[in-house]
């Protein structure tokens, strides 16, 4: 599932090439009975609500709350999309083959990658290009709120801060994280209501980086602890970020491009490889924290 940095870097891309732009129409094969999609573009009366709500709006700005990316309309109104598991935004030039049923890129270039192939929604917009949405396992959301009242809908009035916010502090933190003493320091630091936008790749480097075992609880956490926690937080969701995402899965950019922090793991995914920390000679585990996978390193994270 993207992350944080991947969000961001989405969000980004979307300020440089879509804002000023109008939405001529929106097309989607996605179709859903499922009553948990009822209010997303995945449900077809939905879709036809939404569809006649956003043609022709501006787009005056994108943001990213947590995970989620927020554009906003001209006539008060903000679509959000979350990717969920295996969704990202492509932008570029694409064409309609009807007997398929399937959009595809005109140029051979980034957007051709074989993990960008699966596009279940389209913005096609003023400049003649278009926003699709490539989606592997169709979990991803695409809905309509009311500007004014979009951080207070019930998509978003439960998720916790932010990582990044400027005004988080090791102190803060500390008392967040300590919400849920008895909770696994792996699992809470997930939990998108207590802290919103870090996930299984990021939580493990995190961790790895303050040499904290996964399985610690809240309360057994040093106050030294919560504050290299909060200093690799910020690190590492930075890193992330500056090398455009991690594309060790389905993420890809908005030109269809992988992001670079996958070769920079220092833990994720590096099941049976030699930990790299300077002295250290543990071999990284994976194990199941709290239905989740956790990679670490059972010499040094105690």
């Amino acid at each position: 599932m993207p992350e944080l940095p991947e969000v961001e870097t989405t969000t980004k891309g979307l300020k440089e090439t879509i804002l000023g732009l109008k939405i001529k129409s929106v097309w989607t094969d996605l179709n859903t009975k499922d009553k948990r999609q009822s209010e997303a573009v995945a449900n077809s009366k939905y879709f036809l609500y939404f569809k006649k709500e956003v043609l022709n709006k501006k787009i005056l700005s994108v943001e990213r709350k947590a995970k989620n990316i927020l554009i906003n309309l001209s006539g008060e109104k903000t679509i959000l999309i979350h990717m969920k598991m295996t969704g990202h935004l492509l932008y570029g030039k694409y064409k309609f083959f009807e007997k398929e049923n399937k959009w595809k890129p005109i140029e051979n270039n980034a957007l051709s990658d074989p993990y960008n192939r699966f596009i279940h929604f389209v913005f096609i917009l003023s400049n003649n290009k278009h926003l699709a949405f490539s989606d592997t396992r169709k979990f991803g959301k695409i809905t309509l709120l009311d500007t004014k009242i979009a951080h207070i809908s019930k998509h978003l009035k439960n998720i916790g801060i932010d990582p990044l916010n400027k005004d988080l502090n090791p102190k803060r933190l500390e008392k967040i994280l300590k919400k849920k003493p008895n909770g696994k320091i792996k699992t809470i630091l997930m939990d998108q209501t207590i802290l919103a936008g870090i996930g299984n790749i990021y939580s493990d480097e995190i961790l790895w980086e303050t040499s904290i075992h996964p399985e610690r609880k809240i309360s057994n956490i040093k106050q030294i602890e919560f504050k290299n926690i909060f200093k690799a937080m910020i690190k590492i969701l930075s890193e992330g970020i500056d090398f455009g995402g991690d594309s060790m899965s389905d993420y890809r950019n908005i030109h269809g491009e992988k992001g670079k922090f996958q070769l920079h793991h220092r833990v994720y995914r590096r099941k049976g490889k030699k930990c790299n920390k300077k002295g250290c000679f543990g071999i990284i585990v994976r194990k199941i924290i709290g239905g989740r996978s956790a990679h670490f390193c059972p010499v040094h994270q105690k």
